[in-house]
């Protein structure tokens, strides 16, 4: 019988509803307890041990691909979108192709990012933390009609976001290396970092990669106009912490919405904690129970696809 490992928080909070998913192909799934990843030396101590691996935001280095070979591995899927975290030239080094499930999360991400971009607005969560202390505060919020969004992504989670945005009457610019223009998104096109000006809102829903990696930093933050609110539901390293917090100090910044974090979770001493104007999330945009679901099966689906082919 095969034996599969499973790293991927979402998945493993679901897995009683997918472990038949395994049986009937003849496999068990092993999910281990840990918070949102599990450590190289953890890594490199279990995937040799296992058949198929799927993998959730782990460091996937080349030194646990190896480890893998030398074991039992014989494929491993990446559940989810995002890829930054693994090293594929050195999974193919190792004999492995290791494919994730694009287009997954459009709707449910971009959910969340105009939640975030309401609660900035309108102040919902300073509201919130006020009353829950006994006081009755009354913030003056902004209206989203004719506002604008510098929006970094347009793919399948930003073209969503874009839909809602322009739902609630607002200027998008639109921002992707690899831009397509749409007859249905009537949005804007720059190139990063132009026109930051000109926005209220900033939302970043793009991939990380070495030329987006800190595309938020001291310089572009300079750009924006006094009292720009920034949200990142992309990949945290997407945004320069130690300059975002010094934005927020100096008032360029009105707020922030973060999912996302350079360091996941966000460390107890990190200095974002003591401003009130934060409002955090825990890397959990994607997490509804039907795309879960519907993530899941496609990465199972496709890890089995990988191990029939290793075993001809």
């Amino acid at each position: 019988m095969l034996s599969i490992l499973c790293t991927c928080p979402p998945m493993i909070g679901a897995i009683a509803s997918l472990e038949s998913e395994f049986h009937k192909r003849g496999a068990t799934v092993f999910c281990p307890r840990f918070t949102q990843t599990l450590t190289i030396p953890e890594l490199l101590e279990l995937v040799p041990q296992y058949d198929g691996w799927i993998i959730g935001d782990d460091p996937a280095t080349a030194e646990v691909f190896a480890a893998g070979r030398a074991g039992r591995l014989q494929a491993a899927v990446k559940w989810g979108v995002g890829t930054d975290n693994v090293d594929f030239v050195g999974a193919k080094a190792s004999g492995y192709e290791v494919k994730n499930t694009p287009g997954m999360f459009g709707e449910e991400v971009s959910d969340v990012a105009l939640g975030y971009l309401l609660c900035l607005a309108r102040e919902l969560h300073v509201i919130d933390r006020g009353v829950r202390s006994g006081s009755w505060p009354k913030p003056s919020g902004l209206s989203l009609t004719g506002k604008t969004v510098a929006l970094a992504g347009f793919g399948n989670i930003g073209r969503a976001a874009a839909r809602k945005l322009l739902a609630f009457g607002m200027r998008v610019i639109a921002y992707d290396p690899f831009y397509q223009a749409d007859p249905a998104l009537p949005v804007e096109n720059a190139t990063w970092p132009e026109r930051l000006g000109e926005a209220d809102f900033v939302v970043l829903t793009c991939a990380l990669t070495p030329s987006s990696h800190h595309m938020v930093n001291r310089d572009t933050l300079t750009l924006l106009k006094p009292g720009a609110r920034l949200i990142n539901v992309g990949r945290g390293p997407l945004v320069e912490e130690k300059a975002l917090i010094e934005a927020l100090e100096n008032g360029q910044l009105h707020s922030v919405a973060l999912d996302v974090f350079e360091e996941e979770p966000l460390p107890a001493e990190s200095p974002l904690r003591r401003h009130e104007r934060c409002l955090f999330g825990s890397h959990n945009s994607s997490n509804t129970r039907e795309a879960v679901l519907r993530t899941s099966h496609k990465a199972i689906e496709l890890l089995f696809e990988k191990l029939r082919g290793a075993e001809t």
